[in-house]
């Protein structure tokens, strides 16, 4: 989230407590510190995709020009995501002198790492599905390339242009705005009538969440600090931080606690939401080496084999068996783009799922099909998962409990070999991520500890605060589900406000709703026209 702290009003009681700290030079430390960790990424990113080109030939410079300047846009989303929304978690230590500044933006870049690291990759890819299927599809092609660029490019302006004029603004919302801009553009570019380019089903979800995650963090806030205030009777707990001195000991382990929570889920979630895009980047220019999973093992494959033939059974026994498909793959990618389900579709999809594994039975394993082939058995693989997932959404077909459960298996066994994020993606996140917060904390610090309330920001209102943002993000998470760690926290602050009674600057919540009125069909437009732009000079 930007910086709101220069448009909503003189900070209360005066200028802020830590003018001083904030002109601090970087303890010699921090910086060592940060040095290894940014040469010791760097050099395991590079090593792993030298590694993986190694034995790809490319046949000209161009595709490895194409990867750079893709890898280099989409971390440098990454790096703005940092400084926009992670600065947030280090907010609370920082402003109630719990941890000196560098340390709190090394501490939680570290756990920001580790949130990335060990996240599954959902996210990322509920952020993929929100793309028109013909896009990933081609994702190699002008048009696939013009996507990317044009979502990220519109991501990174409107989130700097946000920054730069204080406007408070989320970087998933901005993402949500670019991918659905992209999408209607797509629509309309091809000559077609309506929205069939956005998956809308999909986008009000990720819009709901979006919507309900800033409510549900103010009202947990707020009961949350009202049984606080009931049962903790320490007083220390509610008094605001006093010149440069730390709290007592049991409050600051209980802000490092809350800001460890913070930073973990923030990377576990929020990291993700650029890696999906990256993976779209890697299969677009070298589908030789990601646009299969070769980590799959040969008992996998052959997990694989038993769950396309309890596939076939089931999908056998309920399809039309007087409909005629010609290419099942192209039927399904109608499907899937206008939702519109009939027997032919069900025909399509056993003939499909017979086709991947007689691919997948000549090859033996994945990494052996072929160069040229790669890109074509993913679609495959891709399309056929997805018309699963539609079909079990839509409630197209009326499987038994137990055949449902046989094409999930079916599609977890597709996910495998398409659905993957190797380890150096998720390193070179988490350092851009890093980056990006120990550029943005001073903007964002005062902000949340002096412009949402009308009274400075106690100790208990900020470990309340983070820890039902951590909270939030973490259910969030577990769905799949990408929130934005700025609102949700911003408005869990506002909650222990109005528990306490500490009132509300009005100037701050007019930001924060002007935010959410203008973010997404801003960055809807500035992403669909960076897309017509690109399909202009691609000749796509």
């Amino acid at each position: 989230m930007s910086d709101f702290a220069t448009t909503a009003g003189a900070a209360p009681q005066g200028g802020s407590l830590l003018d001083k700290k904030m002109k601090k030079s970087p303890a010699w430390l921090s910086v060592v510190v940060i040095l290894i960790a940014l040469v010791g990424g760097l050099g395991y990113v590079g090593f792993h995709i030298a590694g993986d080109l190694g034995s790809v030939t490319l046949g000209s410079t161009w595709p490895y020009v194409l990867l750079g300047t893709a890898l280099f846009i989409a971390l440098a989303f990454e790096f703005v995501n940092g400084f926009h929304d992670t600065a947030n978690a280090v907010a609370t230590v920082i402003y109630t002198h719990s941890l000196e500044p560098n340390i709190a933006v090394v501490w939680s870049g570290l756990c920001n790492l580790v949130g990335v690291l060990t996240s599954a990759g959902t996210v990322a890819f509920t952020i993929i599905t929100l793309l028109p299927v013909e896009l990933i599809l081609k994702v190699s092609s002008g048009a696939g390339f013009a996507m990317v660029f044009a979502l990220l490019l519109a991501a990174i302006l409107w989130n700097l242009g946000t920054w730069w004029l204080g406007l408070p603004a989320s970087s998933t919302h901005t993402m949500t705005g670019s991918i659905i801009g992209v999408g209607l553009a797509n629509q309309l570019l091809s000559g077609g009538s309506g929205t069939s380019g956005v998956d809308w089903a999909q986008a009000s979800k990720v819009g709901w969440t979006l919507l309900l995650s800033p409510l549900v963090g103010f009202a947990g806030a707020y009961l949350l600090f009202l049984v606080s205030k009931a049962t903790v009777k320490y007083p220390a707990l509610y008094e605001s931080p006093k010149d440069n001195t730390p709290p007592p000991f049991p409050i600051r382990i209980l802000l490092v606690i809350t800001c460890t929570l913070v930073s973990f889920f923030h990377g576990s979630n929020d990291g993700q939401k650029g890696m999906g895009l990256i993976m779209l980047i890697l299969i677009g220019t070298v589908p030789t080496a990601y646009a299969l999973n070769h980590a799959v093992s040969a008992r996998d494959i052959q997990d694989f084999f038993a769950a396309s033939e309890r596939a076939v059974s089931i999908i056998d026994v309920h399809s039309d068996k007087n409909a005629t498909v010609g290419d099942p793959a192209a039927e399904l990618t109608d499907y899937l783009k206008t939702k519109k389900f009939t027997p032919a579709t069900l025909t399509a999809l056993r003939m499909e799922v017979q086709n991947l594994e007689g691919d997948v039975n000549a090859y033996h394993d994945y990494k052996s099909v072929p160069a040229n082939q790669q890109t074509n058995v993913r679609n495959g693989f891709y399309v056929t998962s997805e018309t699963l997932r539609v079909m079990a959404k839509n409630h197209a077909v009326s499987f038994s409990a137990d055949e449902q459960a046989g094409l999930d298996n079916y599609k977890k066994k597709l996910d495998t070999a398409t659905k993957f994020i190797p380890t150096w993606v998720k390193v070179a996140v988490a350092l851009a991520l890093g980056l990006g917060t120990m550029v943005g904390w001073k903007r964002i610090v005062v902000t949340v500890g002096e412009k949402i309330g009308k009274e400075h920001l106690t100790y208990g209102q900020g470990a309340v605060a983070e820890l039902m943002a951590a909270s939030t993000i973490a259910l969030a998470d577990f769905g799949g589900l990408p929130v934005s760690t700025t609102h949700v926290l911003s408005s869990g602050i506002a909650g222990t406000m109005a528990a306490n009674k500490s009132g509300l600057q009005l100037s701050t919540i007019r930001n924060i709703a002007a935010a959410w009125v203008f973010t997404l069909p801003a960055a809807a437009l500035l992403s669909g026209l960076l897309f017509w732009v690109f399909r202009m000079f691609t000749g796509s």
